[in-house]
């Protein structure tokens, strides 16, 4: 019988993948680490390390358990650079024409996939708690698509926290609970480390070279690249650091950078971990009574809730998704982004952070970064590009409705009903970044006044006649009309000064 080819991805690292479950006896398992992969963004080197180390130890474990597979390294000879190529090439070798391979998350690969002249076979990623199908019918026929309501449908169809028909502690969502600020606490666990083994100081080495100019640092590398070791950090997740999740999940440290965080996205992503199995940990935790309600619950709804909420959105959507900008905004990224210097401190730690750690939680990335990138005016496709490139979980299914939908608003409202804009003021009581800034985030005009507040105040006004008419941003503009038309004046003046130098490359 002629071999079929099993293809598996990067961030398809999961023994129960639907391909291999759909294979015989004779197929031939086909893995490949290839330059358009590493390279359609510039990648953080972290995260090419992570992909590379995760994915040789995976082919090993496949071999162990009996698999044939046909494994290309990035440094290989006769490597075809593309995954069309190496399964053209593998298909040569063995005599193959038929490839089965779990649907790919990013649109880009599946029309690689389907303009490769083999017979693919595409199967269900069944991996996510909700199917694309399950989503597709929940959706249809709605005006709005908000996740309350969608987190509540899984809630019942998992039974996770649940009480009968009723939510655990009676409540469905207890984010009120989850926006305190954090202080430092020296006896706060952070997220388990692993020291890498002879397989992935050879990836290490390879990554150095060959993309040791892209932005962010390789060195020192601490992931978990086997499920062993994301099993590892699930259950150090869980035991030290789930109970205070809840309680500081916004909040923003210089000298904490993890807080209660998990770091477990990096390891649900590429198919080390599965959502399911890490919300019954969590939920577990709070039924034995060793996690308050609002931790176990809020960290929940991140993965059951907005984590299969947004892969829905994004295949929903379609390929055309990432190039939406109904803000029509234009203005090329800043440098700083790439480690450029600034003299805004909160942007200069979450920049830091990123190029050092390849990871920023959810508010950085939300209220630092992406705030600042929308109040003024960056291309969204440059900013969906940037998030792509820096974080070792992004991929562009749950990338790009964060990026494009709820951080830049590109969209025009499919993901958030309003954009997630604010002054400094909320940047202020979320983290201690302000102290020491050279900007004062008290003042609202002037030279030393925060940028924060002056390009809140002139994207709301720039944006009015798009925002005045929501039902939630009506006290806003009403506030801004209250002011002193001078005052209003100044900040429009000072608002555009600071966005010249920006255009002009200048340091702010």
């Amino acid at each position: 019988m002629v071999s079929r080819l099993i293809l598996v991805l990067g961030d398809q690292l999961s023994s129960d993948l639907s391909a291999l479950r759909a294979a015989e006896a004779g197929d031939v398992v086909v893995m490949a680490e290839v330059r358009d992969e590493a390279s359609y963004v510039p990648h953080h080197p972290k995260k090419i390390a992570l992909i590379f180390a995760a994915m040789r130890h995976f082919a090993e474990e496949l071999r162990d358990a009996g698999w044939y597979v046909r494994y290309t390294r990035y440094d290989d000879a006769e490597n075809a650079g593309s995954i069309p190529g190496e399964l053209l090439r593998r298909a040569e070798e063995v005599g193959a024409s038929e490839v089965i391979v779990t649907r790919p998350g990013e649109w880009r690969l599946i029309a690689a996939l389907e303009d490769c002249p083999l017979d693919i076979r595409f199967k269900a990623d069944d991996r996510f708690i909700c199917s694309l199908e399950e989503f597709e019918a929940w959706a249809e026929g709605r005006k709005e698509l908000r996740l309350e309501w969608f987190y509540r449908e899984m809630r019942r169809k998992t039974g996770l926290l649940m009480e009968g028909d009723s939510p655990a502690g009676g409540e469905w969502n207890y984010d009120k609970e989850n926006r305190k600020s954090a202080e430092p606490d020296l006896l706060r666990s952070s997220p388990m480390e692993f020291t890498p083994d002879d397989m992935t100081e050879e990836v290490l080495d390879l990554v150095g070279r060959e993309f040791g100019e892209n932005f962010g640092t390789l060195r020192p590398f601490t992931f978990g690249v086997t499920r062993a070791q994301a099993l590892r950090a699930l259950d150090h997740f869980v035991r030290h650091s789930l109970d205070g999740f809840g309680d500081v999940q916004d909040a923003m440290l210089r000298d904490d950078r993890f807080l209660n965080h998990s770091l477990l996205s990096i390891y649900m992503n590429i198919g080390l971990l599965s959502p399911m199995e890490v919300c019954q940990r969590a939920a577990e935790a709070y039924a034995t009574g060793k996690v308050a309600i609002n931790s176990a619950e809020g960290f929940i709804r991140q993965i059951l809730g907005w984590r299969e909420f947004v892969r829905g959105i994004y295949f929903r959507e379609g390929p055309e998704y990432t190039r939406r900008n109904r803000l029509n905004h234009q203005r090329g990224l800043p440098a700083l982004y790439w480690g450029g210097e600034t003299k805004m401190a909160c942007l200069s730690y979450a920049v830091e952070q990123t190029r050092e750690d390849a990871y920023a939680h959810h508010i950085q990335r939300l209220m630092v970064t992406g705030n600042f990138a929308l109040l003024i005016g960056a291309d969204p496709a440059e900013v969906h590009e940037w998030y792509l490139s820096v974080y070792a979980d992004a991929f562009e299914w749950v990338e790009a409705p964060n990026t494009v939908g709820m951080s830049q608003f590109a969209d025009g409202g499919v993901v958030g009903s309003k954009p997630y804009v604010s002054s400094g003021n909320y940047i202020d009581k979320m983290s201690d970044y302000c102290s020491g800034c050279a900007y004062d985030v008290k003042q609202k005009t002037g030279e030393t006044a925060c940028p924060f507040n002056l390009l809140y105040w002139q994207f709301m006004d720039r944006h009015r006649e798009r925002f005045e008419s929501n039902h939630r941003m009506g006290r806003i503009y009403s506030t801004w009309d209250r002011m002193d038309g001078d005052k209003r004046d100044t900040i429009r003046a000072e608002a555009g000064r600071f966005l010249d130098r920006l255009s002009k490359g200048e340091e702010v």
